[in-house]
């Protein structure tokens, strides 16, 4: 069974940083293309930033120089460094990944989802 939990939300002030975190387990063989996402109230889901396996982070438009997505791939640990924020960055964030698992000889592709942290940000 994959897990996939994220960590480092909160409440903090305009211009403020935070760092999320999220953390795979489980009978993990490899993850694939991973992602950041964010759902503020009354609004869709929307990807913050991608990040194929070998490749740099894409992001969407609102949050480019002000955020970096990375990965340890070692630890099957994904990162969200967040910096400069402002209000319309509060949402829930989302990590997500595409993970192969291997059982009983086969192998398994599915996309997995972070339960989800709340930002906030407000003076």
């Amino acid at each position: 069974q994959v897990q996939l939990v994220e960590s480092g939300g909160g409440l903090v002030q305009p211009g403020g940083s935070l760092r999320l975190s999220c953390a795979a387990s489980g009978s993990i063989f490899t993850i694939n293309d991973v992602g950041w996402y964010r759902q503020a109230p009354g609004k869709e889901r929307e990807l913050v930033a991608s990040m194929q396996s070998g490749r740099n982070a894409v992001y969407v438009d609102s949050v480019k120089g002000r955020f970096t997505a990375s990965r340890d791939n070692a630890k099957n640990m994904l990162y969200l460094q967040m910096n400069s924020l402002k209000p319309e960055d509060t949402a829930v964030y989302y990590c997500n990944a595409d993970i192969a698992t291997y059982s009983s000889g086969n192998y398994f592709q599915k996309t997995y989802w972070g339960q989800g942290t709340q930002v906030t940000v407000s003076s």
